[in-house]
């Protein structure tokens, strides 16, 4: 169920409505184990660059020292529309500031808007409540969101990195109930956008696959802002889930179930899930790239050759090898 907001405006909507006429704000929320990491280092590292270009960047860095606290209701906070009215004003005020600064484009980068990798592995579910979740963060932004960019994955690969990650971090190793749910569940990136859709009607909503763009922020930049990006930085990997020796350690250590042998990347579902869930994303593609309803548009492009081959058939059983080759990225 998505969200709804009192009309009126909260503490500092006249400055954010006043400045947002000259400066579009571009909110890139992920998804997580899509590269996210990497594409906000290379932003970070680009940040001069950029501004010459009247390009500012607001990432984690930021946002997730207090700037976004109160957004989204949580525990300890006496009056949560209280907090959303703190927060609207803080993101005000930031706001001001980067137009003071002379930005006209402005990137905020925070995989933690649609939700969290854990509570989609505790729920078995992907970002179910992503709607309200970004209902929350338009009103903070004063309803001035232009574009939102959503970052997407095969599924085989989104959770086996999840699962990584949750092992690495004491989660422990799934069982076959536990893999059987992710497969059968009933949300998939089609779900996911629809209800972003819903959330934020008047942004326009950019879908950027994994297998396309992972490793090529440059050309991420250029989808969601229409800007030629800067080639320096653009090649960092960072925080790839650990390979199997790394995760077997971290289980032999905890106690807790065995994996497989080898030295690459952990697959925890068979055959016949793994074909599941890409005749899943192969259908949600379809559906994006047919027009989504009107809800959203397929990013595509044509890379430098010999960097990473286009995704070029979009059907049912499209060839899936790129994502292998691009598994590593996290």
């Amino acid at each position: 169920m998505i969200a709804t907001f009192p009309v009126t405006r909260p503490a500092g909507a006249a400055v954010t409505t006043r400045i947002a006429r000259a400066m579009e704000i571009i909110l890139h929320v992920g998804a997580h184990r899509c590269a996210s990491t990497s594409f906000q280092h290379y932003l970070r590292q680009n940040a001069g660059r950029l501004s010459a270009r009247g390009v500012g960047f607001w990432g984690p860095w930021r946002t997730r020292q207090g700037l976004f606290s109160g957004v989204i209701p949580g525990p300890g906070l006496r009056s949560d529309r209280a907090a959303a009215r703190r927060a609207a004003g803080r993101i005000a005020l930031g706001l001001e500031r980067s137009a003071e600064a002379g930005v006209r484009q402005l990137i905020v980068s925070d995989e933690n808007m649609l939700g969290s990798v854990r509570t989609n592995l505790r729920l078995g579910t992907l970002y179910g409540g992503v709607g309200e979740r970004l209902a929350r963060f338009g009103h903070a932004f004063g309803g001035r969101v232009s574009t939102v960019a959503l970052c997407v994955r095969s599924p085989e690969w989104y959770w086996a990195s999840a699962l990584g990650y949750g092992v690495a971090r004491g989660r422990g190793v799934p069982g076959p109930r536990a893999l059987d749910r992710l497969v059968t569940g009933p949300r998939g990136w089609r779900e996911v956008v629809a209800d972003i859709a819903c959330a934020l009607p008047g942004a326009r909503l950019i879908v950027l696959p994994f297998e396309r763009f992972a490793g090529r922020p440059e050309a991420q930049l250029v989808q969601i802002a229409g800007q030629e990006g800067p080639r320096e930085h653009a090649r960092c990997w960072l925080n790839a889930t650990p390979r199997l020796p790394e995760l077997r350690r971290i289980t032999a250590e905890a106690g807790s179930g065995a994996l497989p042998p080898g030295e690459g990347r952990w697959q925890p579902f068979e055959p016949g899930q793994r074909a599941a869930l890409r005749a899943r994303y192969a259908d949600d593609l379809m559906w994006l790239a047919s027009g989504a309803e009107g809800l959203a548009t397929l990013a595509h492009d044509r890379p430098e050759a010999g960097a990473h081959p286009p995704m070029t058939d979009l059907t049912r059983g499209y060839r899936h090898e790129q994502d292998r080759r691009l598994a590593g990225a996290g």
